[in-house]
């Protein structure tokens, strides 16, 4: 890996969606623990402190790693208790001191802190399933043609807040916000169905500026591994994997790879979630 410019600029990846059940927190753990892995300085902020499923995944890995005796490439996490965006602002610049990626999991709803959050993301990762219901998410699809008829609500704030991302830019803040769809779960979309979506997909992507990449598809495997924490990419300490397993890794690597993210210094050791 290159090292690290002089002016360290962490790089903010915000994982959004406010539909539930798309794979986000599992998305955003893995991505996490991948990134780790290729010797990045990662921390984690959840910002649903109710459910607080990323914070949950890394207490489960440190756990894990406690038990066994482990040393795995882990993020810090920490799950966000603050009320205000001005709260969120500031904890954001605390964590960035010490990281190279600042990976943020959005709650699935639309509120205060997640329009800050996306507004401040310079990767924003938006999971769906591959289905017309996911899909509602971002635009409405006419019921004849499956052609798309309108942007949905979620579609116009990230188009708004790419706008104010583009002001930033302009004045060299940051970089132009990259937003990428990431498809999960096709393995169980028939294939006329997939091909529709495929479609909708490509013309909503002309229309606000979105990459589409493929994700995770359906496996047991990444809910199996919640208890303990750990991941596909934890060789040597998940037993005989399967061929499906197998291809389940190479998703997840090919999914880091298409998210074109920078280069990045060498990390420090795992972190204990706080």
């Amino acid at each position: 890996m290159v090292a690290a410019p002089q002016e360290h600029r962490v790089h903010r990846i915000v994982f959004a969606n406010e539909k539930g059940g798309t794979g986000k927190s599992t998305t955003a753990v893995h991505v996490a623990v991948a990134l780790s892995y290729l010797g990045a300085r990662v921390t984690m902020l959840d910002l649903d402190p109710r459910q607080r499923t990323s914070h949950r995944y890394m207490e489960n890995r440190f756990h894990t790693m406690q038990r066994r005796g482990l040393h795995l490439p882990t993020p810090a996490c920490e799950v966000f208790k603050g009320r205000s965006a001005q709260a969120l602002l500031l904890k954001m610049e605390k964590l960035e001191a010490d990281c190279d990626f600042l990976i943020i999991d959005n709650p699935g709803r639309d509120d205060e802190l997640a329009r800050t959050a996306v507004e401040q993301a310079d990767t924003l990762v938006t999971p769906m399933n591959d289905s017309f219901v996911d899909f509602d998410l971002i635009g409405q699809v006419d019921p004849e043609n499956f052609r798309v008829k309108k942007l949905s609500f979620f579609a116009e704030l990230i188009w708004e807040a790419r706008m104010k991302r583009s002001r930033a830019t302009a004045s060299g803040d940051r970089p132009q916000m990259d937003w990428v769809v990431v498809r999960n779960r096709t393995g169980r979309t028939e294939a006329r169905n997939m091909a529709r979506i495929n479609q909708a997909l490509t013309e909503m992507s002309k229309r606000v500026g979105f990459r589409v990449t493929h994700g995770l598809s359906e496996r047991v495997i990444f809910r199996e591994l919640f208890p303990s924490g750990l991941t596909l990419l934890d060789k040597g300490h998940l037993g005989d994997l399967g061929t499906s397993h197998l291809v389940a890794r190479q998703e997840l690597r090919s999914l880091v790879m298409a998210l074109n993210l920078p280069k990045f210094a060498k990390a420090k050791a795992p972190v204990e979630p706080a």
